[in-house]
């Protein structure tokens, strides 16, 4: 199974939507809240270059933002 990791805010819509689409698709995930972690938010940024949410990684795989189609292929789900 590939490692997925998610960096999200509690109030982030978009970063709500990709955690629901994990536990629908039954995909494990590690949730990191960048507000309250500064430290996760210092890898978020140097990972990504952004500071916006979400920023999810699937092993080495970057995805800026809850991209399904991308998220799906990566994951080999649909």
């Amino acid at each position: 199974m590939k490692k997925v990791t998610i960096y999200s805010t509690p109030t982030c819509t978009y970063c709500r939507h990709a955690k629901e689409f994990f536990k629908e698709k039954g995909i494990q995930f590690e949730e990191h809240d960048v507000s309250v972690d500064a430290a996760r938010r210092t890898e978020m940024i140097d990972l990504s270059g952004q500071m916006g949410v979400p920023v999810i990684t699937i092993d080495n795989d970057l995805i800026i933002g809850f991209n399904k189609p991308v998220i799906s292929q990566i994951l080999g789900i649909k």
